[in-house]
């Protein structure tokens, strides 16, 4: 049993995806080739923005954001305690400051009561200026961008939208990577839109912006490579990853769909007895990953041992919250009673098999067994 099944995923569009490949070869324009700006086309008009600018990877599509809107030293970027890394690292490289703010523990997501309570805090130190919010779609799931957008409205602060996790999803009607002053995703190809490397887009309606990171993405270009008017950087999408992507997206929606109804099968069978993944009423999760809380630590251990045993894959994602990393231990004291929930997350997390190919069987077989595994656990 695959943890994410992409071999399926290639088998079904095998012919698509090596036509595409195939015509990439034989034009030989490995760099650059039409396939970007087709995608890009597709993708912008797909999300509802006036711009989409592939890059290399979801990681330098955030560091392109920051980067264009001027990030620097004394900054401070909030970002949620439970992501990746990569949601504040770029920023970090910058010397902005990075501040945790707690999660909601139904959807997983930045909780928006923390971070107005962590921006005033900011604000009454006045040691740091605020310029920018991360907001995370955490496994997919869109966060609560009515109020995390009101909130940056009314203070004045830049709202980016980390939706590397989120292409296909929505919230209150509208595409996740629409949310924000700037979006950026990310095809690494376990994402929802991956490709078979490294790849990644930002969007935003904001001309200034648009050029710059045109700009910062071919080593700070003018009117050509050669003509450097600042420092930037050389990040950019192969037309290879352009030309699976390309075929991969014809069938994003359809995937979408499927993803629903596994992960609708996986909540009714377990919500009785885990904690599952709320997905708010007004809101289409593209399920990245389909991530469990159990009751303890140990519960979890206990649960991933025997899946091991039985076959079956699962995953610990993410295993640490960010204010506990060794990286982060000199930027600030931590206070861990302030992020409760994203602790808890932590050591009660368990990603369970999912992609769109997941067979009835297999996903009979990891609900049996999980339920099996917790059931021996709880009459020790």
């Amino acid at each position: 049993m695959e943890f994410i099944d992409l071999k399926a995923q290639y088998n079904y569009l095998k012919e698509e995806i090596d036509e595409n490949v195939a015509s990439v070869m034989r034009s030989a324009k490995f760099i650059g080739g039409s396939e970007i700006s087709q995608l890009e086309e597709k993708l912008k008009e797909y999300v509802g923005r006036k711009y989409c600018i592939t890059c290399g990877n979801g990681t330098e599509a955030l560091q392109l954001a920051y980067m264009a809107l001027g990030i620097k030293a004394g900054d401070a970027i909030l970002c949620p305690d439970m992501t990746f890394i990569a949601s504040v690292e770029p920023a970090c490289l910058l010397g902005a400051i990075p501040i945790f703010v707690d999660i909601e523990l139904d959807s997983y997501n930045m909780d928006p009561a923390d971070l107005e309570k962590k921006i005033r805090n900011i604000r009454r130190e006045g040691k740091l200026n605020i310029k920018a919010v991360v907001s995370v779609d955490f496994l997919g799931n869109p966060a609560k961008y009515n109020e995390i957008k009101e909130i940056c409205d009314r203070y004045g602060i830049y709202l980016i939208e980390d939706a590397a996790q989120s292409m296909g999803a929505s919230y209150r009607g509208k595409k996740c990577c629409s949310f924000g002053d700037i979006a950026c995703t990310s095809f690494f190809p376990s994402k929802p839109l991956g490709c078979y490397g490294d790849g990644g887009a930002i969007f935003t309606d904001n001309d200034d912006w648009a050029q710059s990171i045109n700009s910062f993405k071919v080593h700070g270009k003018g009117t050509s490579k050669y003509d450097n008017v600042r420092i930037g950087m050389n990040s950019r999408l192969d037309t290879m990853q352009a030309a699976v992507l390309l075929a991969k997206f014809a069938i994003l929606e359809e995937e979408i769909e499927k993803r629903q109804k596994i992960a609708k099968i996986y909540t009714k069978a377990l919500e009785e007895i885990v904690k599952v993944p709320i997905v708010g009423d007004l809101s289409i999760s593209s399920f990245a990953q389909y991530c469990v809380l159990f009751n303890s630590k140990q519960e979890r251990e206990y649960v991933a041992r025997k899946m091991e045993e039985a076959g079956i894959p699962t995953l610990v994602y993410y295993p640490r919250t960010m204010h506990s990393l060794v990286v982060f231990k000199d930027v600030k004291k931590y206070n861990k009673n302030e992020y409760r929930n994203a602790i808890q997350y932590a050591e009660c997390n368990l990603g369970l098999p999912f992609s769109p190919y997941l067979s009835k069987e297999d996903q009979g077989l990891v609900v049996e067994t999980l339920k099996n595994s917790i059931y021996a656990f709880r009459e020790q």
